[in-house]
């Protein structure tokens, strides 16, 4: 499979593959942003991608800033029809300031087939047995 990205901002970096195999392509950021403790912040990709029909690109977080810095990915769906810039939004879970700097990896997209669904309201739902158990519903031990 092949993805089109265009650059829509000069300093844009096309996304890559960190190894032979990884399902992520990874994205970079195009500017400097100052994450405050628990604060939600917005970056810029430069690039619009083309999500070939039947298909939806699923964002991530990258590991090596959740894990270290902990910044988490917030939203992540893109589906086939968009065609804007892909703007990334990062929460900061940690309790200290984090920079990402123009040109840091920030996040990761894994290309995923999908089935589109009609809905169709029901008066009644099939019964399973978990049925409407949430968390904990198999237990604790």
């Amino acid at each position: 499979m092949q993805i089109k990205v265009k650059k829509l901002k000069e300093n844009a970096k096309l996304p890559t593959h960190g190894h032979p195999g990884d399902a992520g392509m990874d994205f970079y950021a195009t500017e400097n942003v100052i994450f405050p403790p628990g604060k939600q912040m917005k970056i810029g990709t430069g690039v619009a991608v083309e999500i070939p029909e039947g298909y939806v690109g699923l964002i991530w977080d990258k590991s090596s800033i959740s894990f270290n810095l902990g910044l988490k990915v917030m939203g992540g769906v893109i589906d086939s029809v968009y065609r804007g810039e892909l703007i990334m939004s990062l929460l900061n879970t940690s309790d200290k300031e984090v920079i990402i700097e123009k040109g840091h990896k920030i996040a990761q997209m894994v290309i995923q087939r999908f089935e589109h669904c009609d809905i169709l309201e029901a008066d009644e739902l099939s019964e399973t047995i978990r049925g409407d158990g949430r968390e904990g519903s198999t237990g604790l031990k």
